[in-house]
């Protein structure tokens, strides 16, 4: 198993607490290639925090972008662009990708955060909402990433059991189920790496 994109169908969806707890099971490498706000250190910091791992499987970002906004409009902010060149994959496998926000996030005004996932080739994990919403959100995210042909190993829950909305995003989306993460209190990487180990079948 080389590794898995995980990306998600919104922002504020879990994707980083499930990417950690992912990249900790795996005994692998996390690496998020755009951080777009870094008041509370960035996401790299938080799966340090939660995954287990040591320090060096907490791979650099590409770009650290200051403003938490669209990657795009960060890096205009900052006076960057997003290049192709610097979001070429690490060589540690297995790798964890983390994407920004959800599959059609724009890194540069001609390039989704999609169309860059199609580049990797790497199977994508969809990290989905239980609450309401979730249904019309995830077909779309499935959608999107078909139609640049990016592989898709599942779709992941996060919150509350609601049984009717993820069997019919697996059955109408045709994706097989992960599995479904709990919130958790406390949240801390013992809490998490029990949760996933028990809900989560990859």
């Amino acid at each position: 198993m080389s590794g898995f994109i995980v990306t998600g169908t919104d922002t504020d969806v879990g994707k980083t607490v499930f990417a950690a707890a992912l990249a900790g099971y795996l005994g692998g490498w996390y690496w998020k290639p755009v951080q777009a706000g870094l008041d509370d250190g960035g996401d790299a910091a938080r799966v340090a925090e939660l995954s287990g791992l040591p320090a060096s499987h907490i791979l650099p970002e590409a770009y650290r972008l200051t403003t938490p906004c669209s990657p795009h409009r960060a890096a205009a902010l900052d006076g960057v662009r997003i290049e192709d060149g610097r979001l070429a994959l690490p060589p540690q496998r297995p790798l964890v990708v983390e994407g920004a926000g959800g599959a059609l996030v724009p890194l540069r005004d001609d390039w989704l955060s999609a169309d860059q996932f199609a580049r990797w080739g790497l199977p994508a994990i969809i990290v989905a909402r239980t609450s309401l919403g979730t249904i019309s959100h995830s077909l779309m995210t499935i959608e999107a990433l078909r139609a640049r042909a990016v592989p898709i190993h599942g779709v992941a829950f996060i919150g509350d059991p609601v049984e009717d909305s993820e069997a019919m995003i697996c059955r109408i989306g045709g994706i097989r189920r992960l599995g479904r993460l709990p919130w958790l209190d406390p949240l801390d990487a013992d809490t998490l790496a029990r949760a996933f180990a028990q809900g989560i079948a990859l």
